[in-house]
């Protein structure tokens, strides 16, 4: 199968409208999960047990929670709670088992969540890998319908960037492997991409999800034929597919053609892809293929039953979006339509393939849709503009719109990195928004939600990583391996580099995820929370933005509605 040469995208409706293939499909039910229950060792000799709350629980459940010795054993029953979804056993003896067992109105509501407590692992889970490399990157999905969220590992933890000046190309020095792992860490299977695929994230997008809701998530990449590199190394021709590999097993079950290569200006432009998931019609997740960041953008949209839905192009009528796009993809109901739009970056495509709006910002490093200001209506859009701005390249933007809120007033070299946003103060109402420069810039802006300038402080990495830790809605941010609360203070720290933030197990907070030389490390808090809230994987946003770690840059997840 070879892919096809796609016509130049118009933005006429009549067009898009005879492109896009007629689909009928009943409403999919969203990701089963099951309890995600978690036992650590806390370092004061604690057992720390927590478990999801799920959006279907009736108001009045409660959780029991029983603790042994042996496997097997029904326990002692420690706890029954009804405001919070973790519990604390200070004095655990011999007790290592731990059973959470969710009841209303005295009735059992769901099958038991049971955990182990691993006494050589602090505060974390660990998944060993089949050998001593490290992985570049991590998705969460249920590859075999049980509930559990399991892991796709892309290994090894080498890069390379398409742009052709020294210190960024260079030539691969082996093939990328998909790994998948059940939740406890036994293996699954290894997918090989093969020399077709350069071994860097630009060319080697990978999205793990249930796309047509059979309880099993597929995972979907880029692949090629053969071996087509050029002497340097380079791939600059050869067939390209959207491959397609069943969850539980690994094996190809179909290949697409992927965006082809056509109209772009060179090696650098074209060789830049992504995916993304997006519930475009409300209801079914939908498979965004995306091919081009600084020139031509193409899009390509899949249905649940991998049907070609509509494509779009930033040419002919859409020029003016050329080159607004970000490395990375977000999908969010922006408009209040009950659909989600693609966030290629300074710009939006409506559901229908439509183009939205578009900022003629250029280019933004820093890219991320939340209700960052839960004092104005509707979601908003904190953006960090790469190329030289004489203002307004770090601000922020209505996302229905695009139109600016407030923006930096001075001028920027090179606003670089992911940023930030989180609420991390807590006397400031939202989410406050971090950037800074590199590459001749040497300035750095931490904005409340409402755009007053906190100060041009440097928090320690142009991509600090904030997350829901504590027992409230304020988070903690994570630098390198340390872990910090405002201003500045240190709490904690980690090992291993971080290469995703999720709810995958416990209650509402966030695991932060590590790779480390032959294994995976999955932290997850310890602290006593304030209150129980549902599991953040139910909410729409953040579910998309948590399968799209996988590819381009990492952008922590954003909440599509804030907790209150």
């Amino acid at each position: 199968m070879r892919p096809g040469t796609f016509s130049n995208g118009l933005c006429s409706r009549a067009l898009i409208t005879a492109m896009c293939a007629a689909v009928s499909l009943q409403a999919i039910t969203a990701e089963r999960l099951d309890r995600g229950v978690v036992g650590v060792r806390r370092a004061d000799g604690a057992n720390y047990i927590s478990w999801r709350l799920l959006a279907d629980d009736p108001p009045s459940i409660a959780f029991r929670v029983y603790g042994a010795a042996e496997s097997g054993e029904s326990g002692t029953l420690l706890a029954e709670l009804r405001d919070k979804c973790d519990f604390s056993d200070p004095a655990p003896g011999n007790r290592q088992y731990y059973r959470v067992v969710p009841v209303a109105d005295g009735r059992v509501l769901d099958s038991t969540g049971t955990t182990r407590i691993d006494q050589s692992a602090h505060g974390y889970v660990r998944i060993r890998l089949q050998g001593n490399y490290r992985a570049q990157k991590i998705g969460l999905a249920d590859l075999d319908g049980d509930g559990r969220l399991d892991f796709i590992v892309k290994q090894p933890d080498f890069n390379t960037d398409p742009y052709q000046q020294p210190g960024y190309w260079k030539k691969s020095e082996d093939t990328y492997k998909i790994e998948a792992y059940k939740h406890d860490g036994t293996f699954l299977w290894r997918y090989d991409m093969g020399w077709a695929i350069e071994e860097g994230i630009w060319y080697s997008p990978i999205v793990a999800y249930d796309l047509d809701g059979d309880g099993k998530a597929e995972v979907f990449c880029k692949g090629g034929e053969g071996d087509p590199r050029e002497p340097t190394g380079h791939v600059k021709s050869g067939p390209e597919f959207l491959v397609v590999l069943d969850g539980p097993t690994g094996r190809v079950k179909q290949r697409l053609p992927w965006p082809s290569r056509d109209g772009f200006k060179d090696y650098n432009y074209y060789s830049r892809n992504l995916l993304g998931i997006a519930y475009l019609d409300g209801q079914n997740p939908h498979l965004i293929v995306e091919r081009g960041t600084y020139t031509i953008i193409k899009l390509e949209a899949y249905g649940p039953d991998l049907k070609l839905k509509w494509r779009w192009e930033a040419s002919g009528d859409c020029a003016s979006y050329r080159g607004q796009g970000m490395h990375g993809m977000h999908a969010a109901d922006v408009d209040g339509d009950g659909r989600d739009e693609v966030v290629i970056g300074a710009a939006v495509i409506d559901d229908d393939g439509r183009p939205l709006w578009n900022t003629r910002f250029g280019h933004p490093d820093v890219c991320y849709v939340a209700d960052i200001d839960p004092i104005r209506p509707g979601l908003e859009i904190f953006y960090g503009i790469e190329p030289r701005h004489n203002s307004n390249a770090v601000c922020l933007v209505e996302a229905r719109t695009g139109r600016l809120i407030w923006g930096n007033p001075e001028r920027t070299v090179h606003v670089h990195g992911q940023g930030m946003v989180g609420d991390i103060i807590a006397s400031e109402p939202g989410m406050e928004c971090y950037a800074g420069e590199a590459k001749g810039g040497t300035n750095y802006w931490l904005y409340t939600a409402a755009g007053k300038l906190i100060g041009h402080i440097n928090l320690g990495d142009l991509s600090p990583k904030a997350v829901y830790w504590h027992e409230g809605s304020t988070k903690v941010y994570v630098v390198g391996q340390r872990v910090f609360v405002w201003p500045s203070r240190e709490i904690g720290r980690i090992e291993g580099r971080v290469i995703g933030i999720a709810d995958c197990i416990g209650d509402w907070r966030e695991e932060i995820i590590t790779a480390l030389e032959g294994e995976i490390r999955i932290y997850t808090t310890t602290t006593p929370a304030a209150f129980r809230r549902v599991c953040l994987m139910q909410d729409r946003l953040y579910r998309n933005d948590v399968a799209v770690q996988t590819m381009g840059y990492f952008y922590p997840p954003q909440l599509g509605k804030p907790l209150r």
